[in-house]
């Protein structure tokens, strides 16, 4: 059987779910079984040995165990269950016992993607459904072992199925799933700089994702890597909150011969794994808009009592929107400059780029990432409607510690808003997407490093300014200017104003010409100064369209009028 063929047989076994569990149930079944039939294949041809390496080492240490079996079975994981999926048809009256104990069998990392699963609720489930039996024996008839299906195919089979359930519940498609398109863009922008560091013979290539979902991302990236540089050896590391989205992940990793031990479950803001590990390449698609109050205390105590030591010594967001949080732990994960350096593709949506005024949490990371550590490459716009579950804009922020002579101090904005090509069906919200065309386009304006009409570039202190109070004085009812024991005028609260002045201009000249004609008795309370940085990324990009001309629109009106009033006529009216 051929990719396309496996991936319709399994399809077709969601056919026996009918009418016992809705469509957006199918995939919680069908997926786990697919890892279960993958792992049952590739580990038949050493169940043998397993088993008698299992019997030897009864008594020995829990490592040493481990390490003896995986030494058996030939692969990271093992079974250590007398059972098989085939023997487990040889007796129906017992499948959810007996499947129970296979599944107990394996080793701790793929056990635990079963049961992130929940994939013992989903046995007695099928099982109280007499579907149990019919799930297996249906499975039992599909060749997924290594001779018939590579890593690579299988990944991508993997892949194809998850996609195609999540597409099958329109309102949940996305939550944990990005859209194919936009990643490979992002994995192009990530590696097009990074040729150098690539192309070196037997490179070993860490890339990691703090919220890798379902691990489309990093599959994605390892799949591009090695396709532009074969000699790549790409080790792809992650960490995943939700328990579900985790096991995907962790089962796509073991189904494509990677380590699974390389994806961690939990919380990346109080339970950051991988410690002391940087990476060389990383890629994101952080939760848009999602509130950080579950992690408000552990954060908060991280960045009181760490500062720069710890992760988040830059500032803390507003705790309605923690994307910017991701990109603090992203900073703190880079490869040094020094050893090869590190890079980021980051998926946001437009808050991080202006939200929060000069002294904010959301200010001050700015300027630390703008500024202070010159590491903001490009931003990229994408198109509207180009996500499953949202229809707002979004951006790819590309951060680099190792910039270019050329791009240092600068960064570089891409309007791709307009880049895209209608879906025949929208998915979700997704009814946008990019082809390969788009996409080389895309990356090759990036490349080029040139303004055009649609690529403008700045110097980083460009996007700066000082936020100045200004104040006018307080007067009694006669109009008579209130001082204070020094003779100097009491400001009036009520008139208090602020102006935001780019850095790039000299505050005192800006002040007599923007403000004194206008305010004469004005001054400025210099020690008031914040210092704000913020990116209004659609203003570089506005173009203005001049009115029509009252008469040619008067023209329009007198033409519709006329239309509407012929239209009638033919009618009777």
């Amino acid at each position: 059987m051929n990719h396309q063929s496996i991936v319709a047989f399994i399809w077709s076994v969601a056919d026996l779910l009918r009418g016992d569990y809705k469509q957006h149930e199918y995939g919680d079944i069908i997926l786990p079984f697919t890892v279960l039939r993958r792992l049952d294949c590739v580990l038949a041809e050493t169940k043998d040995q397993v088993l008698e390496a299992d019997r030897l080492t009864a008594g020995m240490t829990d490592d040493l165990v481990d390490f003896q079996l995986k030494n058996a079975s030939g692969f990271p994981f093992y079974n250590t269950s007398r059972y098989t999926m085939d023997k487990l048809r040889a007796d129906p009256g017992n499948i959810a016992a007996n499947l129970g104990d296979y599944v107990r069998g394996f080793s701790p990392d793929a056990l635990d993607v079963f049961e992130k699963f929940d994939f013992f609720a989903r046995i007695d489930s099928l099982d109280a459904n007499n579907l149990l039996f019919q799930i297996v024996d249906k499975f039992c008839t599909v060749d997924l072992g290594p001779k018939a299906v590579s890593d690579v195919e299988m990944g991508n089979i993997y892949e194809n199925l998850l996609r195609r359930f999540s597409e099958m519940s329109n309102e949940t498609a996305g939550e944990h799933f990005s859209p194919r398109d936009g990643v490979e863009l992002a994995v192009d922008l990530l590696i097009a700089g990074a040729s150098a560091d690539l192309s070196r013979g037997d490179k070993v290539v860490k890339v990691y994702d703090p919220c890798a979902g379902t691990g489309g991302a990093l599959s994605i990236f390892k799949d591009r890597v090695n396709e532009y540089y074969p000699n790549a050896d790409v080790y792809c590391y992650g960490q995943e909150l939700n328990a579900a989205t985790f096991a995907t992940c962790k089962a796509d990793m073991l189904l494509r011969g990677g380590e699974a031990g390389n994806i961690a479950f939990g919380n990346t803001l109080t339970e950051p794994a991988f410690a002391g590990e940087e990476f060389g390449y990383q890629i994101s698609n952080p939760p848009y808009g999602v509130d950080w109050k579950k992690s408000k205390r552990e954060v908060e105590d991280e960045y009181k009592n760490e500062g720069f030591k710890g992760r988040f010594g830059a500032g803390l967001p507003r705790v309605s929107d923690g994307q910017l949080l991701f990109i603090e732990h992203m900073v703190s994960k880079m490869r040094p400059a020094g050893l090869g350096g590190g890079r980021i593709a980051v998926f946001m949506n437009g808050s991080p780029l202006f939200t929060g005024a000069a002294g904010s949490g959301e200010s001050n990371i700015r300027k630390w990432l703008l500024h202070d550590l010159d590491l903001v490459e490009a931003i990229v716009a994408m198109p509207n409607d180009f996500f499953y579950n949202t229809g707002i804009a979004t951006y790819i922020w590309v951060l680099n510690n190792s910039k270019p002579a050329e791009r240092r101090g600068k960064v570089q904005l891409i309007n791709a808003n307009g880049v895209f090509t209608k879906m025949r069906k929208s998915l979700g919200s997704k009814r946008n997407e990019l082809n390969a065309e788009q996409i080389r386009a895309i990356v090759q304006e990036y490349t080029a490093f040139e303004e055009t009409k649609t690529s403008k570039i700045f110097d980083v202190d460009d996007f700066g300014y000082t936020t100045v109070t200004v104040e006018r004085p307080l007067r009694d009812e006669h109009g008579e200017i209130e001082t204070d024991r020094k003779g100097r005028p009491k400001p009036d609260t009520s008139l208090r104003d602020t102006e935001n002045i780019p850095l790039k201009q000299d505050i005192d000249e800006y002040f007599e010409r923007e403000v004194k004609p206008y305010a004469p008795d004005a001054w400025m309370d210099r020690k008031k100064d914040k210092v704000g940085y913020e990116i209004p990324f659609t203003r570089y990009f506005y173009e203005y369209t001049p009115l029509r001309p009252s008469m040619t629109i008067l023209d329009d009106i007198r033409s519709l009028e006329a239309s509407i009033a012929d239209s009638l006529a033919k009618v009777g009216l």
